[in-house]
């Protein structure tokens, strides 16, 4: 029994003996066995902590095995198995290197029993995955890695500085479950908010993950929102403020989704809209809520990765992800077409396809614990993840009208790809068990019931008309060229233009009062000139009648004040 090996652990091997091999297909295939052995050291490994030491007096856990570490652990060493696939043709040293290492940082993450190796991690996801975002080698991409550099790298600032709090005032950093109800877990609450793109705090994921290569994206969209609905399940399950966060993440991506040209900005945005789903699941705390968004998350990835992989293969042939610029693929790109469409049902939630079967455990929490508002706000996401991604996407991706762009089909190993992670989800969404049997709490739940399915073929029926009736009369939002402004917008654009004013005014201020500091310092030197110069009235010499004179005064004055003072 390999009991003690960590999983991460062959990742950060794999990934400088990957180096080593100078054939490019041998390269790809040692590394998409790294994650192939991850996932066989994960089954071998029983639950419990192992691999437990002391730093500073404080216990560190590298590896901690239970029913929620062995669901996410599973899901992202499947995730990175199909993402290298899906990159077997990149011969880019750079992403390939920093993909395994991303990856293992993250399964690492998922393992930690404490917050401080916790913060080691959640920093070496933020270091390797911007390479990803640099690998395009473009000016646009070298600003984007820095705005999100700056971004992840300032969660694990706040991490640390919440997990020192917290260790001060409990003598803990063991990495279990917190209330909100101090400084130290507000940081920690924070840090993890801004990795799961909460509202306000979500523009870099917009910004970041559109900006990275073909294969970048897939991996970007597995990890690092992931790992923070972990860390949110593992540390604050039960939280009421998230089901209220989470609610408004479901639904604000729609609108900008909507109007949103740049295909994969649409899939970014719906990311949005998914991960609210896990985080009110996270916030209602019950045993369902909480197997919903274990299910979800391991759903989700897959779902989200097809459609990634698509956008993917279609940006490898045809250079562009722009709805105004495609249309028509499906002659070209049959196969491509094919799991788009099923990654569309799945994050659509049609019964028979993986989303089914996870999105409902967290409305059906919901709805049982009395959150009825929330359920209706879940309600009208479903609707709108299905119009930006179960219908925008393919349909002006491969339908719609011609472009007129022929081009030959996907890659082989891009095909591979797509084809394993559209099985899956069509799989897990035919046969739930497998997913239910190894979620955190005990499963006893069944999604196919005449009414749920009766429900939920009616909404999406509903949705698909409503998108039909849109586009003949023409009120569709157009797909053109443009620049949507989100909230980015407040430190891209009016905070520049703010602090160039303030400092505009600030110099002009500045200047000001230098200017009128040096006037009167002049003008005091001009007057002490005038006057204790050598012919000023003080400083200029006077004959000797007027010296007595002016003694004779001084003398008089003298007697007067001392004869009052008498």
């Amino acid at each position: 029994m390999l009991a003690t090996i960590p999983p991460f652990l062959v990742y950060l091997i794999g990934a400088p003996l990957a180096l080593l091999i100078p054939n490019g297909s041998l390269r790809s295939a040692f590394m998409c066995l790294v994650p192939v052995v991850g996932i066989l050291l994960l089954l071998d490994i029983p639950y419990g902590d192992h691999l437990t030491t002391s730093i500073v007096g404080q216990s560190v856990t590298l590896l901690r095995v239970d029913s929620l570490s062995f669901v996410f652990g599973l899901i992202f060493n499947i995730a990175a198995f199909l993402a290298l696939v899906f990159a077997w043709h990149v011969r880019d040293a750079m992403q390939q290197v920093s993909t395994l290492l991303y990856a293992g940082s993250a399964v690492g993450a998922v393992f930690c029993g404490d917050l401080i190796s916790l913060f080691v991690f959640w920093e070496a996801t933020a270091i390797t995955s911007v390479f990803l975002i640099w690998a395009t080698r473009t000016e646009g991409s070298y600003h984007t890695g820095m705005r999100y550099l700056i971004i992840q790298v300032g969660s694990g600032v706040i991490l640390l500085s919440g997990v020192l709090i917290q260790a001060s005032q409990t003598g803990s950093v063991a990495f279990d479950a917190m209330k909100l109800d101090g400084l130290g877990t507000g940081l920690i609450f924070l840090a993890f908010g801004i990795k799961c793109a909460f509202p306000l705090l979500h523009n870099w994921l917009q910004d970041s993950y559109p900006a990275a290569t073909a294969t970048g994206t897939v991996t970007l969209s597995a990890f690092t929102t992931k790992l923070a609905v972990y860390a949110l399940a593992r540390g604050f399950p039960g939280t009421e403020v998230l089901i209220y966060i989470g609610a408004v993440m479901t639904v604000f991506p729609i609108f900008f989704a909507a109007v949103e040209n740049n295909l994969r900005k649409v899939l970014a945005y719906s990311l949005n809209n998914q991960l609210g789903f896990m985080v009110v699941g996270i916030g209602v705390g019950t045993p369902l809520a909480l197997n919903g968004t274990a299910a979800h998350a391991f759903c989700h990835i897959l779902y989200k990765a097809v459609l990634f992989m698509s956008m993917g293969a279609v940006l490898h042939r045809t250079g562009t992800t722009k709805a105004s610029e495609l249309g028509g693929l499906y002659r070209s790109m049959p196969i491509t077409m094919v799991c788009c469409v099923i990654g569309a049902a799945s994050i659509s939630a049609f019964p028979l396809f993986s989303g089914f079967v996870s999105k409902s455990l967290i409305q059906s929490a919901t709805a049982d614990t009395g959150h009825w508002i929330v359920w209706l706000v879940l309600l009208f996401a479903s609707v709108g993840v299905l119009e930006h991604s179960g219908i925008k996407i393919p349909y002006f991706t491969f339908f719609g009208h011609d472009s007129g762009i022929r081009c030959k089909e996907a890659p082989w190993n891009m095909v591979t790809a797509m084809v394993l992670t559209a099985a899956l989800c069509v799989g897990i969404g035919v046969y739930p068990a497998p997913l239910y049997a190894i979620l955190p709490f005990p499963v006893d739940y069944q999604p196919y019931t005449v009414a749920h399915v009766v429900t939920q073929l009616q909404m999406l029926l509903f949705a698909l008309l409503a998108f039909v009736f849109l586009m003949r009369k023409g009120l569709y939002p157009a797909e053109f060229r443009a620049t949507n402004l989100d909230f980015d917008w407040i430190y891209r654009r009016a905070l520049p233009v703010i602090i160039r004013g303030l400092g505009l005014g600030i110099d002009t201020v500045w200047s000001r009062l230098i200017g009128g500091s040096r006037a009167m310092v002049s003008a005091s030197i001009d007057a002490a000139s005038r006057n204790f110069g050598p012919y000023g009235i003080v400083g200029r010499t006077v004959r000797v009648g007027n010296g007595v004179a002016w003694v004779a005064v001084l003398l008089l004055v003298t007697l007067l004040v001392g004869y009052s003072a008498d």
